[in-house]
């Protein structure tokens, strides 16, 4: 997957957009690590029944934070899963609402 503008993860109806307003440090006090490449990787679960071996939310910004990349992937992150059709989708999704409203709150993204 190629670092866009802006994102929407399959299933979804709603697009996410990098904000103009975004901050290094707001990435940090949200729980991006920076990785060796010099980008900001946000990794967290979205299954509350399990957080070990549960499908994950992965987002990365490019260093610039003009562009990033999203998807919701299994626990060893090999494969992408549409959490919109999954077996336990209400949690899913509204864990992963719960995460969005935040980064938008937080002016990391914006909603389009």
């Amino acid at each position: 997957m190629a670092f866009e503008t802006a994102n929407q993860l399959q299933g979804d109806s709603k697009t996410y957009a990098v904000s103009p307003e975004i901050k290094k440090f707001t990435l940090s006090d949200m729980g991006f690590v920076k990785t060796n490449a010099g980008n900001f990787q946000f990794e967290r679960t979205l299954d509350p029944e399990d957080p070990y071996n549960g499908i994950k939310l992965k987002i990365v910004f490019k260093s610039d934070l003009k562009t990033f990349k999203m998807s919701t992937i299994t626990a060893n992150g090999l494969n992408k899963v549409n959490i919109f059709t999954n077996k336990n989708a209400d949690a899913l999704v509204e864990q992963f609402n719960f995460l969005m409203d935040n980064f938008v709150e937080r002016k990391v993204f914006v909603r389009k």
